[in-house]
């Protein structure tokens, strides 16, 4: 179930990003993040987690599934996400839109590139 509901998400968040642009989907991630987070922790825990997945259409996950996504999530080893690590997590389950951030990148570099050799 998990599996499913992360591929349909991955699907949508490069949509997301086309729609809305870069500024615009980062806002979406983060109304996400506070509606999934632990009001006075300020952090995505499992117990918001699970009483607050309904709203995004997750109420089917088991508990193991839900403590599998904190763990993919959970950089600092705390147990929870806090908002960066809640928006990496949804750009590592987009292939696609990681894709494309590492063609921006690359573009960027070269740029960069380019200009040090110019200004010699």
């Amino acid at each position: 179930m998990a599996g499913k509901m992360m591929n349909e998400f991955q699907d949508l968040l490069p949509f997301m990003a086309d729609k809305l642009g870069g500024d615009g989907l980062i806002g979406e991630l983060c109304k996400g993040f506070n509606l999934l987070m632990d009001t006075e922790k300020g952090l995505i825990t499992f117990e918001s987690l699970k009483k607050n997945s309904a709203l995004l259409g997750l109420q089917g996950l088991r508990d193991d599934e839900l403590q599998s996504m904190l763990r993919e999530g959970d950089i600092d080893g705390d147990g929870a996400l806090d908002e960066m690590e809640f928006c990496v997590l949804m750009f590592r389950l987009s292939p696609e839109l990681m894709h494309q951030s590492e063609g921006l990148l690359d573009d960027a570099l070269e740029q960069e590139f380019e200009a040090c050799f110019q200004t010699k």
